[in-house]
């Protein structure tokens, strides 16, 4: 059977400090820069805040490169868990997300790469097929975050085939991107794939962000309305009526998320 291939390495220091530092910014909220300081409680949020950003980066890359140091066997350990755990699970992920997007995954996606990393923001970048792993992950807590991702892989490129946009809209704050973290849910909802997901159940964290479990829109939950229309209609019907329904509601779609990071 064809296959979804993944390579899982460690990308070395250099790559996770620039993917931290990502999320480390003036701009940044907490809702995504407070986890490193819940997993690196080595890191003085104070001190670190009260730096110019130059030498902001300097304090994370002295304290974190330390970490990495520290971490290596565990980082190496992990690639070899997580590969191995892909392996197992991969013909069934690829026979599920074919079905889902009605196109041969394997024949789209055979050089994909997960970086593991010791960011606990979990970054993906379309253009090169690649996502970021958190190491403190399980073996299936990993898996998850892999279906999570190729998810959003296979989404847009069915997407960017339908609507002949560019790949420039696919990334946050857009609407496009909110729907398609919106989405993963609903298509993990196969058995295939939910069932090799511990974070899939809402109790357990859930697989999207959880301020969209409660977000709603004319007094109806969003989620509801969109899982609605995914067991209605194929691939590309599903696409344009959720966008449109979005674009419908994109004011108290934004407000609620706003607030939510807030």
């Amino acid at each position: 059977m064809n296959i979804i291939h993944l390579t899982v390495e460690n990308p070395g220091f250099s790559y996770m400090i620039e993917g931290i530092l990502a999320f480390q910014t003036e701009e940044t909220t907490e809702f995504w820069s407070e986890p490193l300081y819940h997993f690196y409680p080595q890191l003085d949020k104070g001190h670190a805040s009260s730096l110019p950003l130059v030498e902001r980066r300097k304090y994370f890359e002295e304290v974190l490169e330390s970490i990495y140091e520290e971490q290596k066997s565990v980082l190496l350990e992990k690639t070899k868990l997580y590969t191995a755990t892909w392996n197992q699970y991969e013909p069934q992920i690829t026979a599920a997300l074919s079905e889902a997007f009605e196109v041969d995954c394997s024949k789209l996606f055979n050089n994909m790469r997960c970086n593991i990393s010791l960011n606990p923001i979990e970054p993906r970048y379309l253009d090169t097929h690649t996502f970021d792993v958190f190491f403190l992950n399980s073996e299936k807590g990993f898996i998850g975050e892999a279906i999570h991702e190729i998810i959003h892989f296979i989404w847009f490129h069915v997407w960017q085939k339908q609507f002949r946009d560019s790949y420039k809209e696919y990334e946050s704050p857009t609407l496009k991107w909110i729907l398609s973290e919106m989405v993963v849910e609903t298509i993990m909802k196969d058995p295939r794939l939910s069932e090799i997901n511990p974070y899939f159940k809402r109790e357990n964290g859930g697989c999207i962000y959880p301020y969209f479990f409660n977000m709603k829109a004319d007094g109806a939950y969003v989620l509801d309305q969109i899982d609605e229309m995914y067991q209605k209609q194929d691939i590309a019907g599903f696409m344009k009526s959720s966008y449109a329904y979005c674009l419908k509601h994109e004011n108290e779609i934004r407000e609620h998320i706003r607030h939510s990071e807030q």
